[in-house]
Formats: structure tokens, sequence, C-alpha cells
């Protein structure tokens, strides 16, 4: 894996997170990055020179910390809805020697710093998250706050441009710079915004679900998760289930609705599906709230060994914008030492992933439960 990030004079060692995968030609910066950063640093020197001050940096989605880290010398804000993002931005910040004395870090829920000169934001790979993040900045930014968004040229088309202009002002993109292009945006005031999070019925149920912007399947259940509702655990009063993975939290809802004695740990590392997955709880299934867990976590990093009874997961095959099988791995890996002896972890996967083979290896047993034309339900024991 390339971790020597060499741009201009910026010299830094950066690592995906999190760390050990192993895909070794992935880095922990692309193209989107380097326009950015050369485009801020010319912004910057011009501030400097008006104001005769630093600008505050807002930094959007800075997936393993190469914004931060190359523009260290500014105050800084970074907001992200991704824990793992969090948790690479501050190791890398360690690992390069910078000080965290002028910087800060949020999560995707929480308000923007109103005091911003430049905002800088990696484009997510879907439009609800993108407008949610605009309607922020648009409560914050005053007309001169320089905006400048990227991400490869593909994903940069005339209906992300007239995203940014019904919401936050006038856009235009630059050519192809290595397959990415910037976005210059000049602040409106005054713009309507869209409502967050969305409320959707959940067919053939009494539900109604709240998924924020950033959660996957926003306005339906996507068919891994609604194979998995028909086969969920069975006679599981009193046990200690784990949703890994758990996005709106649909599988363990469906299940307390079932089964109200069991008692639940919701977990994501997606600030916004935690949240989600709660006022899923509060709303449908107020009288389980109280044996209902919800934790934003680097997988199942802070659960307990031998602690949980059965895990429920469908997990996902990319990281951002990277299709990868590291992160179902770790979620094996951490599943088999938290399950109790005899606990079990169910899944539902994609029929041409290999996960069969490689819950075998870990657990030494893998049984398939169920199929479709599309998916498997597959189930592992933790076996002595």
């Amino acid at each position: 894996m390339n971790t020597q990030f060499q741009f201009g004079q910026i010299n830094l060692t950066l690592h995906r997170w999190p760390l050990n995968q192993p895909n070794h030609s992935l880095q922990a910066w692309d193209a989107a990055d380097e326009l950015l950063i050369d485009a801020a640093n010319t912004a910057i020197a011009d501030f400097t020179a008006t104001h005769s001050a630093t600008p505050n940096v807002l930094l959007v989605n800075d997936s393993f910390g190469a914004l931060s880290c190359a523009l260290a010398h500014c105050r800084q804000t970074s907001s992200s809805d991704s824990f793992l993002a969090q948790q690479a931005v501050l190791h890398n910040r360690t690992a390069n020697g910078i000080d965290n004395q002028a910087f800060s870090s949020i999560n995707s829920l929480q308000p923007l710093p109103d005091n911003t000169d430049i905002v800088l934001l990696k484009l997510p790979n879907n439009h609800s998250y993108l407008r949610f993040i605009l309607s922020q900045l648009a409560a914050v930014v005053r007309p001169d706050t320089i905006i400048l968004a990227a991400a490869k040229a593909k994903e940069i088309n005339r209906n992300v441009l007239d995203i940014f202009a019904t919401q936050l002002g006038q856009a235009e993109a630059s050519l192809a710079v290595k397959k990415c292009r910037l976005i210059r945006c000049q602040p409106e005031p005054g713009k309507p915004q869209p409502h967050f999070p969305l409320q959707w019925p959940l067919e053939d149920t009494d539900f109604t679900l709240i998924n924020h912007a950033n959660v996957f399947a926003r306005e339906k259940l996507d068919l891994g998760a609604r194979f998995l509702l028909q086969h969920l655990p069975q006679d599981t009063t009193g046990q200690r289930i784990i949703d890994l993975g758990c996005g709106n939290g649909v599988l363990g809802l469906t299940l307390l609705a079932d089964q109200p004695g069991s008692n639940l740990v919701f977990t994501d590392e997606s600030y916004m599906a935690v949240a989600s997955a709660k006022a899923n709880i509060e709303l449908n299934m107020p009288q389980c709230y109280g044996n209902s867990e919800f934790v934003v976590d680097d997988c199942l990093a802070s659960q307990q060994d031998q602690s949980a009874d059965q895990i429920i997961c469908n997990p996902p095959f990319h990281q951002q914008h990277t299709v990868t099988s590291h992160i179902a791995t770790q979620m094996f890996t951490e599943a088999k030492r938290v399950l109790k002896q005899g606990g079990r972890l169910r899944i539902v996967a994609n029929r041409h992933l290999n996960y069969q083979q490689q819950l075998q290896r870990l657990f030494g047993h893998c049984q398939q439960l169920a199929a479709n034309p599309k998916f498997v339900i597959l189930e592992a024991i933790k076996r002595s």
C-alpha cells in the first residue's frame, strides 16, 4: 500500500482506516483531495493577505485525513458521518506529528461552525446526503465564504450542479484533472432547503421508518434486508442480540416487535444510522427502548469478549466509493470474538460473494439457511 503522499511541498505518511487492510493497491488520498488542497492553498493565501489572519477552514467528508494533514497550518473543523473517517483523521494527524490545538472534530448531526471562511467538501456518493450537507452549509455560510467541492469527474454532472444552485448558490465545475473535477460555488442567502430526516411507511407492517440522509436504502428497504427479515432468529427472549451495521435498525426493530423480551444492541460506524435506529425504536417500539443500546463504533471494538448470544448482519461490500471485502471480514472476525460459546452469527449475502467459505474457515462451520436467486442466508455457530 502506498502511504507516502507527496504533493508540491507536502510530504505526509497517510494510512487508510482500519489499518492492515488486505488490499494493498488502495491509498488514503485521491486526485480529488489534490484538487481541493491546491485550490485551498490559493484561497488561504488570498485570505491571509487580505485579512492578515489565517482563515477558519471547514472540512466535510475528509475520508482519511489527507485534507486535514495537508492544511494543518489552518484552524480546522472536520465534519463527518463516519466514525472510521474520524479515527483515520486523528490517527494520521498524530502519525505526522500535527498538534490538535487548532483542530476540532464533529459528527454529521452536530451544527456546523458559523465562523467558517473556507469550506472544502468531498462529495458524498448519494444525493440525499449531499442535500443535507448543503442545507447545513446554507445555515452558516456568508456570501463571501469560499465553497470548494471535488469528486471523480463521472460523479459531477448537471444534476449535482443544479442541487448546489437550488440550495446554496451557482456552481461551476472545472475541467477534469486525473479524472476528477473541482466545483466552486458562490453562496446566495435565502435558498429554500429540504426537510430531513425522511419518514416512510414500511409496507406490510404498522411501522413508520425514520431515515437520516446518509442511511443506506433511504426510502425503501434494500432487497438483502428484506430477505433477512423473513429469516430472523426465533426464541430470543432474554438473549443479547447485536444488529451489526444496523443502518436504520429495521432488523432489530422487527425482531423486537416479534420478541420484545430480547435485548438489542444497534451498532454502526455511521452516526446517522445509529440516530435513525434510535429514532425508529422510540417511535415504533417505545416500550423496548429500555432494553435497547445504540452504539457508534468501529465494527464491534467496544463490545466485550463473549458478550452476545446472537449477531445479525447485512454486511456492506464497499467503503465510501471503494468496493472491498475487508469490512465484512472484520465484522466476521469481531463477531466470533464477541459471541458466547454456542452463539450464532446470521447474515444475508449476495450469492456471488465467498462469505460462506470465509465463515467456514473462521468458525469451522457455516450453514446455508435459505436462498433466493440473488441472496443467501448464512449462519455460523461459535463452538468450543
